[in-house]
């Protein structure tokens, strides 16, 4: 079963089970996001990708396509929100662009270029959060983590594992490790698991690997946010 609807006046043909966003990026049409990974079950965590529907505000990962929904993705409005929430993702952890080893491969990042984001707007939490690097061949800092569910999801669904997991709330949510320590080098995670690639921020970082690709030759480095993200497919589950 199929359809269309449409994304800015333009129509966009679906098939039965697919959401709004990925409809649109079937047909080339980015809508911003963070937290949504073709693959895995959607979050809805970020809210970068609200649109509106009919008139009605809703997450595209998570609202599935229907037939002769008229959906609004780029108005000044949405941009405005967008910009909002990326700058308060800057400023509640410790994002350090110009010495990340994950700069111009980080999503958050290309997304705030995306955004034309030139500020950070927000007063900086400056949050007190640790450096895991007990783990031979991975790292979790915990100052880049957006809580985007992501790696979760990805232990769960694609490893079958476990090892990550979300505690408290508020200015007291943080990223867990299901180890007896907690500690990562505790867990049964692998270089190779897909909780390990999919990060979009550089929270989680494979040692030893950082700068292989010189900075100014990485992904966002040479192709906008909005060129890559429609032209990954369902296959890319694992980052």
């Amino acid at each position: 079963m199929s359809g269309t609807l449409t994304i800015d006046d333009q129509t966009i043909p679906f098939t039965d089970g697919q959401t709004i966003i990925e409809a649109a990026r079937t047909a080339g049409v980015y809508i911003p996001h963070l937290c949504h990974r073709p693959g895995y079950t959607p979050h809805g965590s970020c809210k970068l990708c609200t649109v509106k529907v009919n008139g009605r505000t809703c997450s595209a990962c998570t609202f599935p396509a229907a037939e002769g929904q008229k959906v609004v993705n780029n108005s000044e409005e949405l941009q405005e929100a967008r910009l909002r929430i990326t700058q308060m993702l800057f400023v509640e952890g410790n994002h350090f662009c110009p010495t990340c080893e994950k700069s111009g491969n980080c999503e958050l990042q290309a997304v705030g270029y995306h955004l034309n984001m030139l500020d950070s707007h927000f007063p900086h939490f400056y949050a007190h959060r640790k450096v895991d690097a007990s783990h031979p061949d991975i790292l979790i800092d915990h100052n880049r983590c957006i809580f985007c569910n992501l790696c979760v999801r990805a232990s769960r669904e694609s490893d079958g594992k476990d090892v990550f997991g979300i505690a408290g709330r508020g200015i007291h949510k943080r990223l867990i490790i299901n180890s007896p320590t907690g500690q990562l080098k505790d867990s049964n995670i692998s270089v190779e698991d897909s909780a390990v690639q999919v990060c979009p921020t550089g929270a989680i970082l494979v040692k030893r690997t950082g700068y292989k690709t010189p900075i100014g030759g990485r992904i966002y480095d040479q192709h906008p946010i909005s060129t890559i993200a429609c032209k990954k497919r369902e296959t890319d589950s694992t980052g």
